[in-house]
């Protein structure tokens, strides 16, 4: 599209506006209501009496859950629309969160962060379908600003995490509030999201298990189901580096390095703020550089932040290197995401549906393998898969696309 195009073309009218503000609401909320929960694990596993190997477990169950129904989300998506879907999945995913801080069990831990897992997967894949629905209203990209603003909500919900740690506000009080809170917010976005169904935009944006089905079935090539797995090892290597900081910074910085109970959070805060700086400027060096050349020196950067960390420990030069890994990898996701999603020889949907799916296995197999490697060696030698994912990506930076040459 030329500049003068651009010039020319008409503003969003004011209902898809309104629509863009409530789908950033529910991604605020979404970003949020996780990060609520995550500076409080390790008073969680104290709580439970669990050992790293059984946290690890016990954690793995909300991406554990959000595999079994990612591919539900298009069915729901189809028969209620994808704002219904997104709304009631956020509210869902609040009292599944809710039930895991109050839980008296490792076991009902684990089976309530299954069920928030299973909502949160559904709900992420519904604000998506509503936002690339918005985004063809405007006619130009903005989805990424979506997911800056997933980052936003991570950031102000490990804020609330760290100042319910600072007043000794109890977990359930904490979440209850957590919950109340973000399912107003939600409920309040529904009024202002596009009106009626969305078939053709989610069509676009998510295929349901039987399209998978019929693409295997009628054959792709070997190079198209290569590319499709060095973006969804791409995808999981964002997963796996993102999570190190989910998980483990607070557990890291506490229990390792001694750091005080409202200091801990700031390693997952340092990596979700940096995360969100490197998404709100990703589209900009995207452009400039190309998706291959940002995903390469993005990963240098998480690998060589996090590695320094790792070799000289210390409570800021942690959270310096969490933060890295929060820059390095803010765009690997979204990259591997829009290739996937222009692989030719699929339909539109699968390759974004196949990725955006099995990426959540780095959530799944991450946790209980830093938590093995957490009781037989160190959690500061189980952190190291941070920057070994991100060298992944760099290895595999190759299939992204390079620099577009402006006609």
């Amino acid at each position: 599209m030329t500049s003068i195009e651009s010039i020319r073309r008409p503003a969003p009218d004011r209902a898809s506006r309104r629509a863009r503000i409530a789908v950033s609401a529910l991604f605020l909320t979404n970003g949020a209501l996780f990060a609520n929960i995550l500076p409080r694990y390790p008073e969680i596993k104290s709580a439970l009496g669990l050992d790293n190997v059984g946290y690890g477990l016990a954690i793995a169950a909300f991406p554990a859950g959000a595999i079994a129904a990612g591919l539900l989300a298009a069915v729901l998506i189809r028969r209620f629309g994808s704002a219904r879907i997104a709304v009631f999945g956020t509210i869902a995913t609040g009292l599944g969160l809710l039930a895991a801080a109050v839980a008296p069990s490792g076991i009902l831990f684990a089976v309530a962060l299954l069920l928030g897992g299973a909502s949160d997967a559904i709900t992420d894949v519904a604000q998506n379908a509503h936002g690339l629905r918005v985004q063809r209203r405007y006619g130009r990209s903005i989805i990424n600003s979506f997911h800056a603003i997933w980052s936003i909500g991570a950031v102000l919900g490990g804020g609330m995490a760290a100042a319910a740690i600072a007043l000794q506000l109890p977990l359930g009080v904490h979440l209850g509030i957590s919950t109340a809170v973000f399912a107003a917010v939600a409920f309040t976005a529904l009024w202002f999201c596009l009106p009626g169904r969305d078939e053709e935009a989610d069509a676009e944006a998510t295929a349901e298990p039987v399209e998978l089905q019929t693409a295997v079935r009628r054959g792709v090539s070997p190079r198209i189901v290569m590319m499709v797995i060095a973006l969804t090892l791409i995808a999981m290597a964002g997963a796996i580096a993102e999570d190190a900081g989910n998980s483990w910074a607070t557990l890291y910085l506490s229990e390792s390095l001694g750091a005080a109970a409202a200091i801990a959070p700031l390693g997952f805060i340092a990596l979700v703020g940096a995360q969100f700086i490197g998404r709100m400027l990703g589209d900009g060096m995207t452009d400039r550089f190309g998706q291959r050349a940002v995903a390469r020196v993005g990963g240098l950067i998480a690998a060589g932040g996090m590695t320094l960390a790792l070799i000289f420990p210390s409570v800021p030069g942690t959270i310096a290197g969490f933060a890295a890994v929060g820059f390095g990898i803010a765009t690997l996701i979204p990259a591997a995401m829009h290739a996937a999603d222009e692989l030719a020889g699929l339909k539109p949907g699968v390759g974004l549906t196949i990725v955006s799916w099995l990426l959540r296995l780095g959530f799944l197999l991450s946790p209980p393998f830093v938590g093995f490697i957490a009781d037989t060696q160190s959690l500061r030698a189980g952190l190291i898969v941070a920057p070994a994912a991100a060298l992944v990506a760099v290895l595999l930076a190759g299939v992204l696309e390079k620099r577009r040459v402006r006609e």
